[in-house]
This record gives C-alpha cells, structure tokens and sequence, in this order.
C-alpha cells in the first residue's frame, strides 16, 4: 500500500492524499465573520485496492460520511487529492464529473429518505441510465430495469410500485440496483445495513458480496457496527475526530489491534459464548470525544486514552507502517524489525 506520492497502478483503484474538509463557522447575519473550522477530514491518507472491500469503523461525527462524499465529489474538499484510476480527480470540471459519476456511486444509510416518494420503483432505477444516455428508449430502460431488478433479488413486477409499498429491505435493494445501474466499478456504501433489522442486514451483505463477485466491484463500506465489518471487509480503517487511527487487513486487526481506540472499541463487541464474555477485559473510556471546532492538541485521541504520555498530547503522530501492512497512527507502538 501507498501512503504517499503516487498509488501502484496495478493494484490501485482509489488513492487519497492528505485530504483535509474544513467546515468553516461564522459569527455574525450582514457581515459574516469566520470564527473557526471544524475539522470533519483532517489529513488523510490511504488507498482502496482494486476488487476489495474496504470497511470504515468509528463513533458517530467522527468524520466517516463526510470522508466518502468527499471521495464522491458531493462534497468539495478544503485541500488534498483524490486520484481515481491514476487521474487526479479533485479540481474536476462539472463535465468531468459527470464522466466520474458513471464509475462512482452510493448506496445511503436510510431506505426510506433515499428514494424520491413521487417516483415508481421503475422510473427511480431507470432515471440514471436515461439522462447518461446508457440506455436509449423506453423499451430498453425498460428491459434494464427489469435486470436490475433481478440482480438485486427483486420481482420484476416491483417497477410498477411506488417506494412507500416496499419493506425497508426491499427499498434497499432498489437503492442498490440504483446504484448498479450506472455499471460502475467503486460503491460507497454508507451505512447501508444499520437501519434494517438483523436477519435483513445479513441478506443484503450477502446481496453485496455476491454482486462484488459477480461484476468485480470494489466497495468502501462506511459502518458502526464492527462485526458486520469483520464480515464483510478485506482491510478495515478504524477513524477518530477526523483523523485514520489505525489500518490493516481484517484477521489482523481483529486479532491484535494495535491502537488503544481500536482495542476499546473490540471490546466493547459482545462474544456470544457468555463463558468467555465473563472473562474478557473491557476497556472504558472516560469522558466524550472532543468537538472537531476545536479538537485537541498532538494525538487528538490522547484526553481519552488509557496510557497517553506526555508526547502524545504535545506531537501529532504519525500515521505509518508499524506492521507489514498494518498502519497505525501512535506514539506507543513501536516499529517492527521484520
């Protein structure tokens, strides 16, 4: 993995690089005076590998969302570049984006918000290849409805019906078949589970593991929950008030995270078995997580942290390769000899 300059060409598909998004806070209705930032992304850097999955973990306002439409060019970021397939793509103009958005989509965290009231089920999946001139007539979007439809597990005859006729399950599927319909090669799917119910949560990412095999799509998978993330994800980026704290294949991190908010947030993780629950260590953290208008100085994780140092709240660590293949940003883990 890269972590600077260029990304590998040949294993590459996203690479983002110090990417800052600095929402700016004004004072004053005539004249508006800038008072401070809130630093959603602060300096970030990573790459997204062609054909995986990578998982996005972290608390509520940690800056996960605002990171994947950043990506999505939703959001214009403050500073930094976003270099998909070897192009830099961060000051593209709106035909170049609207290239872009062929090979980027999204899947939304809420089934129920995502999809327009007004619109059938047929008319919301279609709209997209009709306005990029994918489909030509309505015979054809007609025809690339109905596969959509039965890609994503869904009966055909569903085109006809309107979003609020559908389960929540159902509606995500339509959701997902909207963003298939662009044949795209990178989805971000935004919390695309956490609003349904456990028994539909496992369809839809079996759903999802499935069309990833089936089409050689790469996803970032932006979620809270940190077992389905274990399931689903090839490399997961655990992220706090703004910044990558820690980032490894998924057995890696599971089995020896090296992070102290990584291994409080592990176990925190239920274990079913309650013989082993009654013996594990649970790591609480004390107080909240600091406001992002005015984060802490060096490692804005160190107020919370079980064995900061004096270094840690003086220095920003950082964010490097301890591990083969497994980055952490923290001035406790020790680089290893091999």
């Amino acid at each position: 993995m890269t972590i600077s300059g260029q990304p590998n060409s040949s294993q590459t598909l996203i690479h983002v690089n110090r990417l800052k998004m600095h929402f700016p806070v004004t004072q004053g209705i005539v004249i508006k005076t800038v008072v401070g930032k809130i630093k959603s992304v602060d300096d970030i850097t990573f790459d997204i590998k062609k054909g995986e999955t990578l998982g996005l973990v972290g608390e509520s306002g940690c800056g996960k969302t605002t990171l994947g439409r950043c990506i999505l060019h939703l959001s214009t970021p403050t500073s930094g570049q976003i270099i998909f397939e070897e192009d830099d793509t961060t000051h593209y103009n709106t035909n170049q984006l609207r290239l872009l958005r062929r090979k980027m989509q999204v899947i939304f965290q809420d089934p129920y918000s995502s999809l327009n009231p007004r619109m059938t089920i047929g008319q919301i999946i279609g709209e997209g290849p009709q306005v990029h001139g994918i489909t030509q007539g309505a015979k054809e979007t007609d025809s690339r409805v109905k596969e959509l439809l039965s890609l994503a597990g869904l009966p055909t005859n569903l085109k006809s019906r309107f979003p609020h006729e559908l389960s929540g399950g159902q509606r995500q599927r339509v959701g997902i078949a909207r963003a298939l319909s662009m044949n795209p090669d990178f989805i971000v799917c935004d919390e695309a589970v956490s609003a349904l119910d456990v028994s539909i949560q496992a369809q839809i990412i079996n759903l999802l593991q499935d069309l990833q095999k089936r089409l050689g799509l790469t996803y970032l998978f932006i979620a809270h929950d940190l077992s389905v993330v274990r399931h689903i994800s090839d490399r997961v980026a655990v992220m706090y008030l703004g910044k990558l704290a820690e980032l490894a294949s998924s057995e890696t991190l599971y089995r020896e995270p090296l992070h102290p908010y990584t291994q409080a947030l592990l176990s925190a993780v239920p274990i079913p078995d309650p013989l082993i629950e009654s013996k594990r260590k649970h790591i609480l953290l004390k107080g909240e997580v600091p406001s992002p208008l005015n984060p802490p100085s060096g490692c804005v994780f160190h107020p919370r942290c079980p064995v900061a140092t004096r270094q840690c709240s003086e220095e920003i660590p950082a964010f490097e390769e301890k591990r083969k293949g497994h980055f952490v940003a923290c001035h406790l883990v020790n680089r290893s000899k091999d």
